[in-house]
């Protein structure tokens, strides 16, 4: 954890602001819908001045193999789709994290999630659930 924090506080939050209907944050959402992310969830941190992005999104896995096939599919799409890159991987079997700076893809089986509470840290964000495919 203390890894993931340290990553996402030393770099610069980008001066551009995105949207929920920005193409980075829909192909991000479809990638995680295609691998079949559960609970997915978007956090808006857009009017918190401590946030170190635009957005998290949020999903689980019922696996560490989902988890990671989830994460794969979001580089893969967001590279062919926007043609970007993440700044940022933070891999694990329990929680991986992608890092596009406006916006943040945190991949949690379910149990870490739970423990680790990212939208009770976040709660001043504005929380938005989105449909499993």
């Amino acid at each position: 954890m203390e890894k993931i924090i340290s990553s996402l506080k030393s770099r610069a939050k980008s001066e551009v602001r995105i949207n929920r209907n920005s193409r980075l944050f829909k192909t991000i959402l479809k990638a995680i819908q295609d691998k079949k992310g559960e609970n997915i969830v978007s956090l808006d941190l857009r009017k918190i001045d401590e946030a170190v992005a635009d957005f998290f999104i949020l999903c689980e896995a019922q696996s560490h193999i989902q988890v990671n096939a989830i994460a794969s599919n979001v580089e893969e799409e967001v590279r062919k789709e926007c043609d970007e890159k993440p700044y940022h991987v933070e891999s694990g079997q329990l929680w991986t994290l992608v890092d596009y700076v406006n916006v943040v893809v945190h991949v949690f089986q379910r149990d870490e999630r739970k423990f680790y509470d990212l939208e009770g840290l976040w709660m001043d964000a504005e929380k938005m659930e989105h449909p499993a495919s």
